[in-house]
């Protein structure tokens, strides 16, 4: 049965792909960290979308290594960088985390971001005709991009200074590897100087959130793997979060959610809210699903982990499941007016 999605619901945004793709996995890369450091353990880990090529990537490592290697594929979720299947980590001698640039630097960490083969300049120039403002009315750009597309980053900076534009970039925070890059929960790279930013990337969260963030800009979507040009609209997203902000106004009792997940956790604000409010219960977890925090039958639930979990999954949860902003709205600290997209900023 298939479950009824609603409006704000940021699940599988995207359209239906209209190019395939093809990955350089780095396998010479990978065989030569693993002789140099005479490793005995291999440990994979791919993101959600990748899994099903995990095992022939497996094969090919198996074909190149040493029969006395043991190459291991990590089973656990994985939604980026901050997400590192940490006991398996710790049992293997290398490493080696696919689809993601780096954002905890370790000797046992190969990172292989996966960089797309797909050509961004056709759906550029559609952007360009569509909806940017044209240079030649004095307009700037910024532009910002994700770790699949960052092989392409300066040959889309020069594709547009080419064509009149003032070009504005910069890179965010810590927790952000390269000039440019925005991540699903942080987009400091977009904060240029330039009403209209141009995100080259595939699908409407990151855009969606960039949008949120920076609401006095307009944010143009150029997706090369949709082949789709928009403009990030927030106001069904954010008539989803009013919604659950207001059920969670009656709320007596709240489950105050920790994630264990190594680059998700926000410890201190986790504690803070449970300190403050008597009928707060701090919980654990490292995946957290709608069916996990139905069995312990709070009127709501408030996230310091990932923000993805709160806005991509949030209609998938019986109870409200709040941001810790929007929790402070909910018991009346701050007004429903000041609602702003959570982000994650500094590294772990």
């Amino acid at each position: 049965m298939s479950q009824e999605r609603t409006e704000g619901d940021l699940r599988n945004t995207g359209l239906s792909l209209k190019h395939d793709r093809e990955w350089d996995y780095e396998l010479d890369r990978i065989v030569e960290e693993v002789q140099e450091r005479d490793a005995t353990t291999v440990g994979l880990q791919f993101p959600e979308g990748l899994k099903r090529r995990g095992p022939a990537v497996a094969d090919d490592l198996r074909e190149e290594l040493p029969d006395d290697v043991n190459v291991m594929i990590s089973g656990q979720p994985c939604y980026g960088a901050c997400d590192l299947d940490t006991y398996l980590m710790r049992r293997t001698d290398v490493f080696v985390h696919f689809g993601h640039s780096p954002m905890k630097e370790s000797d046992k960490i190969i990172y292989v971001p996966l960089f797309s083969n797909v050509d961004v300049f056709p759906i550029m120039e559609q952007a360009l005709d569509e909806e940017l403002v044209p240079a030649e009315d004095d307009e700037d750009v910024g532009l910002v991009t994700t770790a699949q597309h960052m092989n392409k980053f300066e040959e889309m900076r020069s594709w547009l200074e080419e064509r009149g534009y003032e070009v504005h970039t910069r890179k965010g925070d810590d927790r952000l590897t390269h000039e440019g890059q925005v991540l699903g929960c942080n987009y400091a790279s977009a904060d240029v100087d330039a009403d209209q930013i141009l995100y080259v990337g595939g699908g409407k969260f990151h855009p969606l959130g960039l949008a949120m963030e920076h609401p006095d800009k307009k944010v143009v979507i150029a997706d090369p793997v949709n082949n789709s040009v928009t403009v990030a609209d927030t106001e069904q997203f954010m008539k989803q979060r009013y919604a659950s902000v207001h059920k969670a106004m009656d709320a007596e009792e709240w489950g105050v959610i920790f994630c264990t997940k190594i680059g998700q956790g926000r410890w201190e604000i986790a504690q803070e809210i449970v300190a403050e409010n008597d009928d707060a219960y701090l919980i654990t977890m490292d995946e957290v699903t709608p069916d996990r925090l139905t069995n312990f039958g709070l009127d709501a639930y408030v996230n310091t982990g990932c923000p993805r979990i709160t806005t991509d999954d949030g209609p998938q949860f019986k109870k409200p499941m709040l941001t810790p902003q929007e929790y402070k709205i909910a018991i009346g600290e701050e007004d429903l007016e000041a609602l702003e997209f959570d982000t994650f900023h500094g590294t772990w």
